[in-house]
């Protein structure tokens, strides 16, 4: 079955860095589109960043410029690279994807930007 594990998460001070890491198995890593989102206190979920198969990178706004998705297809891994985290960054990430019409969500990791 589709298992996504997602790793990374934690407390940083605004101004830092963290990368976020999603495991996945169960499908063909290599073919899929994969997403990261986030869901922070008191707000709708929202899509952070896209990165589809043949790598073509998509961000929402609010992050351009500071975040980084990549992905391993040897290791079934995507990345997000966060720089220049800001307290308003203060979320739970999801990892993403969608086979045959079923959307596929990991357990979500705490980011929490605070000094």
């Amino acid at each position: 079955q589709v298992q996504l594990v997602e790793s990374g998460g934690g407390l940083v001070q605004p101004g830092g860095s963290l990368r976020l890491s999603c495991a996945a198995s169960g499908f063909i890593f290599s073919i899929a589109t994969m997403n990261w989102y986030r869901r922070a206190p008191g707000k709708e979920r929202e899509l952070v960043a896209v990165i589809s198969s043949d790598g073509t990178t998509n961000y929402v706004d609010s992050v351009k410029g500071r975040f980084t998705i990549s992905r391993d297809n040897a290791k079934s891994t995507i990345y997000l690279q966060m720089n220049s985290l800001k307290p308003e960054d203060t979320a739970v990430y999801y990892c993403h994807t969608q086979r045959r019409n079923l959307a596929y969500w990991g357990q979500g990791t705490q980011v929490t930007v605070s000094s």
